[in-house]
């Protein structure tokens, strides 16, 4: 690897702890938000009063600089598959102070999430020599990406207007879906920014093109709309399930993305990319076996109780209605 990518590789893996933990501590924030105001999963903005909630968007805001630093140095092939560990994080965390259960085979998931990603990360490409923001602008205004982009943001306008209404609050792949399709195109406009950022620290100024302020726009226009819809998956449904499922989406979606724009598999031969798909394959695996275990374990746990149920009412009463302790009572000694 070179220097950059092990960089790059050093900021994507401090960004996954600090990530990782956020989604914890904001959801410990939302909802102790939730009890005593309006939920954010219906639309309401108590958190925004809870002072646990900012702990957390700190902390997920320092993880998001150190990608955001990452992404100047390392491909996103190499660095967006890294956030399996802050799956691992997350679910671990959710499990020990949110009483989340996390089965055995959930954590065999995470394992093939590290597997997975440590395989694309072994055969990533190596970054691509960029010498100024104007140069990412021509990769960005080609016509494979600007129909990429088009693509996303109409399926986000009918996702947004369509579905979130009528299913965001039942179906978790709404929410996330938002999330991760405009998270594609926050992460390119991030590695633009990134390059023009680090060029501009080496002695070439960027801050002088339109280009540079132009991504910083869309980069906070994605990046503020990714945080609502991600505040209110976090509060609609389990952190063990968003995690993994936002991770999968959003890593597939801007693999594609990088794919097209920086043209990452044109540096590479197909044993290369046929590996990195074999990992990306295995990641999916894990996150699967997350996602099911967890439904496993909810399944389990209100069958469990209805036996208990059962047994103590059979335990309780005779056939006839009658408590049983009373009835020993009114037997002959």
């Amino acid at each position: 690897m070179s220097s950059d990518n092990v960089k790059g590789l050093v900021l994507a893996l401090s960004s996954s702890f600090f990530i990782g933990a956020s989604f914890i501590v904001k959801k410990k924030g939302l909802k102790r938000a939730g009890s005593s105001g309006v939920r954010a999963g219906v639309g309401g903005y108590s958190y925004l009063y809870e002072p646990l909630w900012w702990v957390g968007m700190i902390a997920m805001i320092v993880g998001e600089i150190a990608n955001f630093a990452a992404y100047a140095f390392a491909p996103a092939i190499l660095v967006t598959p890294l956030g399996a560990l802050s799956i691992i994080i997350s679910a671990a965390l959710a499990h020990i102070i949110l009483r989340e259960r996390l089965h055995i085979f959930g954590m065999l998931g995470c394992v093939l999430c590290v597997v997975g990603s440590t395989t694309i990360v072994l055969h990533a490409p190596q970054e691509r020599v960029i010498e100024s923001v104007a140069e990412v602008w021509d990769l960005a205004t080609e016509p494979a990406f600007l129909l990429y982009a088009a693509l996303v943001l109409v399926a986000v306008f009918v996702l947004v207007v369509q579905f979130v209404p009528e299913y965001g609050q039942t179906h978790v792949m709404v929410y996330i879906g938002v999330c991760s399709l405009v998270g594609s195109l926050s992460v390119m406009s991030v590695k633009a920014l990134g390059i023009a950022l680090k060029l501009t620290f080496e002695g070439m100024n960027q801050l002088i093109y339109p280009q540079t302020w132009i991504f910083t726009m869309i980069v906070l226009v994605c990046v503020i709309t990714q945080m609502n819809y991600l505040n209110k998956a976090l509060d609609t449904f389990n952190t063990a399930v968003v995690s993994p499922i936002y991770y999968v989406m959003f890593t597939s979606l801007t693999i594609l993305a990088s794919v097209i724009m920086f043209k990452d598999w044109d540096r590479q031969n197909p044993t290369q990319i046929v590996t990195e798909i074999c990992g990306f394959v295995t990641i999916l695996s894990g996150t699967f076996l997350l996602h099911k275990t967890k439904d496993a374990v909810d399944g389990s746990s209100a069958s469990i109780q209805m036996r208990m149920s059962k047994h103590s009412d059979e335990n309780a009463y005779d056939p006839e209605g009658m408590p049983l302790r009373r009835q020993d009572n009114m037997r002959p000694s």
